[in-house]
């Protein structure tokens, strides 16, 4: 299961892996807490006002066009975006990041104990960037992760079912960006990276990457599934200056941080549901 805060969230974190563990055999369910109804229109080809006054259900429509390319489910949560307010501004009354947690982890819970998932993957406490609904996501997916396993906690959502391990992802480390700049320049190429990495030169990591899923063959998965959110992705931004090819080369994997776990595992990791089958065939 992984848990996002908008549509496109599932397409830049964690997309190739998800397909691979599909295309292994796997069930995998995207939940997302919002419908991005207050997002921008990032692509200028979508930027009409025809699109403005459709964005909630254009959205919808791109999340379930990028759904089908990478084969999993999707549920949307039921939760309003809360947009991104400049500094200084208030949240906006009824939106996702100011609701009670309770209230805001109960179709969580409800999720994890109907399609009982081993693994959760989600954000960490900064939300992967400061987004009020990322960071919401990170609380909400805690929450749920600790509490759906508990007979006595949110009633009349199902069965209690406990997740084995939840993990972070890290979409974007200093480490990737380094490798893709070095891998760029060497063929020749212009990088943005450089930039970004100037940027970062004091920026601490939170989390250490524990867990690397290797996906490349499922980069063309991904990114048409981050195609598919027309509004949001500008398909000539700088974001898609690298080549697929060196790419995968130069970083063929996904990388997530384990923050819990119910199983035994041996850091670093290459497989998420590592240490899963043992306990699952034990507890059955």
């Amino acid at each position: 299961m992984a848990v996002h805060a908008h549509p496109d969230d599932e397409s830049s974190k964690g997309a190739a892996t998800m397909a691979r563990y599909v295309a292994e055999g796997a069930e995998v369910l995207v939940c997302t807490m919002t419908g991005g109804e207050r997002g921008d229109v990032l692509n200028p080809a979508m930027d009409r006002p025809e699109v403005w006054a459709d964005l909630p259900r254009l959205r919808r429509l791109e999340m379930d066009r990028a759904r089908e390319i990478l084969g999993v489910r999707q549920e949307f949560m039921g939760f309003v975006d809360s947009g991104l307010p400049a500094a200084g501004e208030e949240l906006p009354d009824g939106c996702f990041a100011l609701e009670p947690l309770e209230t805001a982890a109960r179709p969580l819970v409800e999720a994890i104990r109907a399609f009982r998932p081993h693994v959760v993957v989600t954000y960490d406490e900064n939300g992967g960037y400061p987004h009020p609904d990322h960071i919401k996501t990170h609380q909400v997916s805690a929450e749920a992760f600790a509490a759906a396993g508990d007979p006595e906690r949110y009633p009349g959502t199902g069965e209690p079912w406990q997740p084995l391990k939840l993990y972070y992802t890290l979409a974007f480390s200093k480490a990737y960006f380094r490798a893709i700049y070095e891998a760029m320049t060497a063929a020749g190429l212009e990088s943005p990276h450089g930039e970004v990495l100037k940027e970062l030169a004091d920026f601490e990591e939170p989390w250490a990457i524990t867990s690397q899923v290797e996906c490349a063959a499922w980069f063309p998965a991904r990114l048409r599934a981050l195609l598919a959110h027309e509004t949001q992705i500008n398909p000539d931004g700088p974001e898609r200056s690298c080549p697929l090819d060196i790419e995968q080369a130069a970083w063929p994997t996904e990388d997530y941080h384990l923050a819990r776990s119910h199983v035994a595992t041996t850091l670093p990791e290459d497989d998420l549901f590592a240490g899963v089958a043992a306990t699952a065939t034990a507890a059955g």
